[in-house]
Order: structure tokens, then sequence, then C-alpha cells
């Protein structure tokens, strides 16, 4: 994310309720057939969305909890793309109770525009200070922190906007210590020699010992898991991501070392 205009646009709001600390006892995540979207990579169990399905089903459970109280689940989405999270999301059977919200630096080519609750466009790194605080039972940052020059405003703005006993998601890409350190001072000048600068808009490295810290230091924020995913994927192995099997090996891969993955999922429960 860097920094734009604000701007906001807000529908009505539903009730909602806080998430249940026992839904992390998780059965078995089933892969499902991702996307159409993207002929670029037709692959049916496509290793760089998993960890949209799995975040998907969970979400989904807690919103059957939350029907089960007589509520909707209010989710926010922090730097949604194109929209992913939606796009698993919609074929879940517990998508009717999810209260939906989402920003980012704009909402072109955004996935079903109209199922969004609320849409605010703006920067994380300036506070969304149009966000309601304590807002959402469910907030989820993938894959945007590492976009980011400084990430205390940024990280106390996803802890501010979460309800007490609400659950925080985060994503970033991870490498084994000590290449986080060369991934973060090093490549990004190679990539400027190379004339590459894709490569160099990650701002930000971390291994998942380091990024543990960084969470650990903001108060009333309890790390309650850290899962991994793609350990082995791309290139002459793409092949098999056509295939549910290798898709299970590797959930089960990042479940037992997450560590070892390149990218990392935290969920965060926000004291109540």
């Amino acid at each position: 994310m860097s920094r734009g205009r604000t701007k906001f646009i807000v529908f009505r709001r539903m009730k909602a309720t806080p998430v249940d600390s026992t839904l992390f006892t998780r059965r078995t995540y089933s892969p499902r057939h991702a996307f159409d979207i993207d002929p670029k990579r037709p692959q049916r169990y496509r290793l760089r969305l998993a960890r949209y399905m799995v975040l998907a089903q969970d979400i989904s459970d807690w919103a059957g909890e939350a029907a089960l109280a007589g509520r909707a689940l209010s989710v926010l989405d922090v730097g949604c793309g194109w929209g992913p999270l939606l796009c698993q999301l919609e074929g879940e059977p517990h998508f009717d109770n999810i209260q939906i919200s989402a920003c980012d630096l704009t909402d072109a080519k955004l996935y079903k525009r109209d199922l969004y609750h609320e849409f605010f466009i703006g920067d994380l790194a300036a506070g969304f200070p149009e966000i309601v605080s304590e807002g959402y039972d469910v907030v989820v940052c993938e894959q945007v922190l590492e976009h980011l020059d400084s990430l205390d405003r940024a990280i106390a703005t996803l802890v501010r906007v979460t309800r007490p006993g609400g659950i925080l998601v985060i994503g970033v890409p991870i490498f084994f210590p000590p290449l986080h350190l060369a991934r973060k001072h090093l490549v990004p000048r190679l990539a400027g020699i190379l004339r590459h600068p894709e490569t160099a808009s990650h701002l930000q490295a971390f291994s998942l010992f380091s990024f543990l810290r960084l969470l650990r230091a903001y108060p009333g924020l309890g790390v309650v898991k850290a899962r991994g995913f793609r350990i082995v994927s791309g290139g002459l192995l793409r092949r098999l991501e056509n295939y549910r099997w290798w898709w299970r090996f590797n959930r089960r891969l990042g479940e037992l070392m997450p560590a070892a993955c390149i990218e990392v999922q935290i969920i965060a429960r926000k004291a109540g």
C-alpha cells in the first residue's frame, strides 16, 4: 500500500458478535476449486491461493457460530486487492451470515463490488481514521505490511478496528533467518540495479520469529496460531497443483513447519 487520497462509502451496519476461541480447534481443511478468473494460473488447487481458501473456511465457521446466536459476523478485509477473499467466501455455507467490508487504495477491477457492506478508499499507513474503532469481529490483512515504509501505525490501526475479543488475521511472506535480512537490505538494491521494480516493492522482510516478536509488542494482542503456506510450489511443480493430494500435502507441511514456508498467516485475538 502506498499513500493516497482518502474517501469512503458507508452503508447500513448490522449487529455482530465476537468470535468464540473454541473454533481454533479446527478440522481438516477441504481444498476448493479455486478460481476461473485468472487464465494465467488455471490449476485447480493453486497453492498461492491456499491462504484464502483456508481462511474463508474459518470465517464461514465463525459466521455459523454467530448465526446460532442470532447475529451476523462482521469482517473487514484490509488491503483487499481485487477481492480474492470475497471470491472464496462467496462459496462457503455461511456466507449469507457474513457482513464483509473492505479497504484499499482503489476499488478498480474489484470483484463484485456490490457485495461489500462498506468500502473505504485510503491508506493503511495513514491510519484510516474514517474506519470506526472496535467495529469488526474479524479483521484480515493479507500480503500488505511488507509493502509499507513503517509498520507501527499500520498494525496499531488493525488492532484498533478489531472488536474486543475479536480476531485479527495477518499474512506476510517470510524467509528463514537470516535470509530475511538479506531480503530486506540487499534485494531492493539489486532490483534497482537490474531494473526490476516489482522485486523492490517489498520494503519489509520477516522471518516467522521476527514477525511474531513484532506482534507481541502490541498490548492486548495475543497470538493464537501461526500457520504456513507454500513450502514447495511453482516452476516445474506447478502441474501438481491440479491434484488434491498435493494441496493436502502442502497444507500438512505448513501446519507442521510454518517457519520453513514462503508465507505465514498469524491468527491473533484482541483482549476482551
